[in-house]
């Protein structure tokens, strides 16, 4: 088959590789309709993420129809469509059955980290992701959702991570009736938190980036006030203006290890990598929301320490928040926002492109170029 397959820092390059084939009897394999390239996917390329290794195929957000089936499968059938989370979750452990699917201890042999992924760093499984023609999915009983026939791939393609993380964010939140909310980073999953915050009552959404075309489509879709870093040189001087000088209620970090902003932490982080990446959204966080207020964090940090000033959190009284989406848990209820047009998660697809064009479409949405909010990968196999 034809994979995307990771080179080294900034290097992806599309190859032959070895089809998957079934390795337990709950697989199945799927031959891939629509791959998303993910902000995390841009972690892994700028060589943030440990463990990940050379010639691993990324992608945890993709569509496909069924092709193989193992013995043990009972819930599909060949030629079936299917959206899959990007949770590799067993179903049965402690914490699937808690719907706790992102910290599923079965598929990951790092249980002490989040469950298994598809297509990221070994720290998480070392599965394959999807960004291939064809890609192996275990537990295919538990993950999958199938596509309802009168919906199509990208209709239901956000499913995998961007609108459960981004509700999940706004959901972890707390939010009451009339709270105002801050959301770091208009990303889709940015996007999305925003959008959610008003399904869950808040009263004012302000969105901050850097980015102008990315704030324009967070005022637009997203019904936000915007903050511009472009133009603003304390974000926490101007978000501690809200809430009558309190600062909002709840930030969401919708960031992560790449944040930029903090020169110290930068080179520390990002240039130097003597830790994970920059943790400055969570530094703006912690200083602007009000006493007593929530932080929920759903932009990607690695271990093993992060420059965090936690004890301005506790003298504070924050609330911090934060994981892996569980994915399955909100799949079912989304799909009724996506069918009613609350969630319009196929309006953020700004950009598709082959399969056999993936390192460019890396480079464009690493760049956030020409209007870029998300890409999609469509395998020269794909229909729909």
């Amino acid at each position: 088959m034809r994979a995307l397959t990771y080179e080294g820092p900034y290097h992806v390059k599309v190859r032959d590789k070895p089809d998957p084939r079934v390795e337990h009897p709950d697989d199945v394999i799927l031959r891939v309709t629509r791959a998303a390239i993910c902000g995390s996917d841009l972690h892994l390329y700028h060589g943030f993420v440990p463990d990940t290794r050379v010639g691993s195929t990324f992608g945890h957000e993709f569509t496909g129809v069924v092709e193989e089936i193992g013995p043990g499968v009972r819930s599909l059938v060949r030629g079936d469509r299917v959206v899959v989370p990007f949770n590799i979750s067993c179903g049965t452990c402690f914490y699937c059955q808690r719907g706790l699917y992102g910290d599923c201890e079965a598929s990951n042999p790092m249980s002490d980290l989040a469950s298994g992924v598809y297509g990221y760093s070994h720290m998480t499984g070392g599965y394959d992701g999807g960004q291939a023609e064809y890609v192996r999915v275990p537990f295919a009983d538990v993950g999958p959702m199938k596509i309802p026939e009168d919906m199509t791939e990208e209709d239901v393609l956000l499913l995998s991570d961007v609108l459960p993380t981004g509700y999940q964010a706004a959901e972890m939140g707390g939010i009451t009736d009339g709270d105002t909310i801050a959301v770091f980073g208009c990303g889709p999953v940015g996007l999305v938190a925003a959008r959610s915050a008003w399904l869950l009552g808040a009263g004012r959404v302000v969105a901050v980036d850097r980015v102008p075309e990315r704030l324009e489509f967070a005022r637009r879709w997203a019904g936000a006030e915007i903050v511009d870093l472009g133009q603003v040189k304390d974000p926490i001087a101007v978000l501690r203006e809200l809430n009558g000088g309190r600062g909002p209620d709840v930030c969401i970090d919708a960031v992560g290890l790449e944040a930029s902003g903090s020169p110290w932490q930068t080179l520390l982080g990002r240039k130097l990598k003597l830790a994970p990446g920059s943790s400055v959204v969570l530094d703006w966080a912690i200083h602007s929301v009000r006493k007593g207020g929530t932080i929920s964090i759903v932009g990607v940090y690695g271990p093993p320490a992060n420059l965090v000033p936690i004890g301005a959190a506790m003298n504070k009284g924050l609330t911090l928040r934060m994981g892996q989406a569980n994915v399955k848990r909100y799949m079912p209820h989304l799909l009724q926002h996506v069918r009613a047009g609350r969630l319009d998660g196929k309006a953020l697809i700004t950009h598709r492109f082959p399969l056999e064009h993936a390192a460019h479409a890396y480079q464009l949405f690493e760049a956030k170029a020409d209007g870029c909010v998300k890409c999609v990968l469509v395998p020269s196999g794909a229909v729909h």
